[in-house]
């Protein structure tokens, strides 16, 4: 997969994930089965690990969850609820044991317990002296729903408990068994309500009522498996805390097993799925916990996962059916996304209407490389197609029936303009995707910009979601059309007579509210504010990253301008390096494509400030080549930096602060080179970032301290010769202890 098919794929992850989030957290209603979640997901992290410059500003893999419904009050989790990682076969379970013991540093064997992956809604229960003061679901893993009325209604949910620590947090699933699910849809129906599609959705919906007396009609039960913040442990291991929260009361899941390493966690996968049928509730696989609480500590998170915990996913489904039209949507960088529109079925359980067809090869019959698929099978308007749910909200299509194939179907024309402006539709060489030429000209772009603007991770401006944003793009008289228009959007209502306030589904207090957290976002988080322009390659993470390594909005745009000659000559070096490699493959001889590389940046003569600016920007932890091109591209371009300017003009970014301040290495850059033998190299920066401190993938004259270990060569001699301080890994060990 070459780097633009690679860019084109991750783009159409993020679309569906996002949907698919949105319908299963958000409204209940899955549009896919999990297995075609999982392996949507699955794909996307494959990709980012393969390329992590390329990771998007929506990247699925640092999102948990979806935005808290609207009607509910809300509660900010103390501990974030995180979401699990996914294994889907045996290896993918070898290599998390193997991943965890290479983490800690350790060859003995690690016990793990195993339990049922319950398909229901994450919440959680907060007990002060007892009494049960809250509950919220989870909602995007920092903040959730208010659903504490509804919780008192569930039978498996005490109310008092009696011996517990003066603070627990309990966390667990509601579900609703079988019997229950389908004595309620028979009630449902009798009345002439709305029936469910499953015991999931039934559970979600019934304890996400606004009125509490629907929950207590509804039978939900509630599974404990673990916890959030609490005052005194519960115990000193994962089997020891589920036995007591069993005995405070809670209903714990009898096959729950300790396993002695990833051959008894198999065994015990194997157990479960074979009762899977008879267990009277759905569970869609296996989850597996490290069980020694004080190596969960030490292993940690990742940013949306707990390193020592994993899922063991169930296989997918599959289903048949028509595919009534194909339909072209456009994204926020102008990729032309192709949505096969089929006669509802139901898949898993949930009923599918809707199926990414990717990429105009994809519908073709062929990859991106030009190899057959399906064995060169294409895609056309009323054929009957094979559906499975791999992980996002729309599934796949994975073959094609041609002896059901009616009679005169045509093969289906990718267009070379966009359906939305009508701009030429253009395919760069080796892009697997055809992106329309209108940029912020394109109402679709600029549309699903501003959405991404005004997202959760990025400005999250409370009242200005996706639908008012589709709105005020087209309103005549107050519109908004790019992001500083949102920040003056009250001066231009004072301004005119036709006011918000009295328009439809507007009133006073609407409106004022909605001024109101505008201004609250004029001041906003550096990173918040980089991430919120949608710039391509840069997610949420290496926006943290540029926040942290610039630390100030107006060093970052200097920095980014200066560096612009040397971002074109390695632009101009890579294209030289592409050709050679052609050119060598030709020829039949070794391709010299560092040289070819090297002699065109050299014929760009750059000066020596603008390549220290490059080099200063491409040395930033997360922040490679790709992505600097693509910062430098945004900022050089006439339309884009002019709105980009404009916007600014009217906030105020502040700088990151050090997560810790107490600590000898806080707001310190940090380089870790050669071997740790008491510590991970893994483990060693979670704790540096974890005191405060920045750690770089390389030396450089801003680096403060270098720990080198064994075998440190290149990194250890520029430390030298830039005379940074340099210490040793027990130094490094001393200098942290107690901390």
């Amino acid at each position: 997969m070459s780097e633009s098919e690679a860019s084109g794929e991750l783009e159409r992850l993020a679309r569906e994930i996002a949907a698919a989030n949105e319908a299963y957290h958000t409204r209940d209603a899955p549009e896919i089965p999990d297995a075609a979640y999982d392996a949507l997901k699955q794909r996307n992290q494959a990709i980012e690990a393969r390329f992590p410059h390329l990771k998007r500003a929506d990247s699925p893999s640092e999102q948990v969850g979806a935005t808290p419904a609207e009607g509910f009050g809300k509660i900010r989790h103390s501990v974030r609820m995180l979401s699990l990682g996914n294994a889907f076969d045996d290896g993918d379970v070898v290599e998390f044991g193997e991943s965890v013991r290479r983490y800690l540093g350790v060859e003995e064997a690690i016990a793990y317990t195993a339990e049922p992956k319950i398909d229901g809604l994450s919440l959680s229960l907060r007990y002060e002296n007892g009494a049960l003061v809250s509950a919220a679901t989870r909602g995007d893993g920092e903040t959730g729903e208010n659903v504490t009325a509804n919780a008192r209604e569930v039978d498996d949910i005490p109310e008092r408990i009696e011996g517990a620590p003066e603070l627990l947090e309990v966390r667990g699933e509601v579900y609703m068994s079988h019997a229950d699910f389908e004595a309620l849809n028979a009630r449902q129906e009798d009345r002439g309500g709305k029936t469910f599609a499953n015991p999931r959705n039934a559970a979600a919906g019934s304890l996400r009522q606004l009125d509490a007396t629907i929950t207590r009609d509804r039978p939900l039960r509630f599974f404990a498996y673990g916890w959030g913040e609490v005052s005194t442990p519960l115990a000193e291991t994962q089997m020891g805390a589920i036995e007591r929260l069993k005995d405070l009361g809670f209903c714990t899941n009898p096959l729950t097993r300790l396993c002695d390493g990833p051959d008894e966690m198999l065994a015990h996968y194997r157990v479960i799925e074979e009762q899977r049928a008879t267990l009277g509730y759905d569970i869609d696989g296996v989850v597996y916990k490290v069980d020694d609480l004080a190596l969960q500590k030490r292993l940690g998170f990742r940013s949306t996962t707990p390193r020592w915990a994993i899922a063991h996913k169930f296989p997918a489904e599959l289903a048949w059916t028509r595919l009534v039209a194909i339909d072209i949507q456009v994204g926020r960088t102008g990729a032309l996304s192709p949505v096969a529109r089929l006669q509802p079925v139901t898949v898993g359980g949930v009923v599918v209407s809707n199926a990414t067809l990717h990429n105009e090869d994809y519908i073709a019959g062929r990859s991106n490389t030009g190899e057959q698929i399906r064995e060169g099978k294409d895609i056309r308007v009323g054929d009957w197609v094979q559906v499975y749910r791999a992980g996002d909200v729309i599934p796949k299509i994975a073959d094609v029936d041609i002896e059901k194939r009616p009679e005169g179907s045509e093969r289906f024309v990718f267009p070379d303009h966009c359906p939305e402006c009508g701009s030429a539709a253009i395919r760069e060489e080796g892009d697997a995707v055809r992106r329309c030429t209108g940029g912020l000209i394109c109402p679709a772009q600029a549309v699903e910009k501003l959405k991404h603007f005004v997202s959760r991770k990025a400005f999250d401006i409370e009242g200005l979601g996706a639908k008012q944003v589709e709105m005020f793009y087209r309103d005549e008289i107050l519109p908004i059309r790019e992001p500083a228009d949102i920040f003056t959007l009250e001066a231009r209502d004072e301004q005119n007579i036709a006011k918000l306030k009295n328009r439809e589904g507007w009133g006073e207090t609407s409106a004022g509210n909605l001024f109101r957290a505008i201004n609250e976002k004029r001041e906003i988080a550096l990173s918040r504010l980089i991430f919120g322009l949608g710039i391509r390659h840069v997610g949420e993470v290496a926006a943290q990253d540029l926040a942290r390594h610039y630390g100030d909005w107006h060093r970052m745009a200097e920095a980014l301008d200066l560096a612009r000659a040397a971002a074109l000559a390695h632009r101009a070096g890579d294209e030289a390096a592409e050709e050679e490699r052609a050119r060598a493959v030709e020829e039949g001889r070794r391709a010299r494509v560092s040289e070819a590389r090297a002699a065109a940046v050299a014929r760009c003569n750059v000066p020596a400030q603008t390549q220290a600016a490059w080099e200063d920007l491409i040395s930033a932890d997360g922040i490679g080549p790709v992505m600097a091109l693509s910062l430098s591209d945004a900022f050089a371009n006439d339309h884009e930096r002019r709105a980009i300017d404009a916007l600014v003009a009217h906030l105020t970014p502040l700088p990151p602060t050090a997560r810790a301040t107490e600590s000898p290495v806080a707001g310190k850059t940090l380089v870790f080179t050669g071997t740790m033998e008491k510590m991970t190299r893994a483990e060693a920066k979670a704790r540096a970032e974890a005191l405060g401190a920045k750690v770089a993938g390389s030396v450089s004259a801003k680096t403060d301290l270098v720990i080198a270990g064994p075998g440190a060569g290149s990194k250890a001699k520029k430390a030298t010769e830039l005379g940074v301080e340099t210490i040793d890994e027990d130094g490094w060990l001393a200098m942290i202890e107690g901390l």
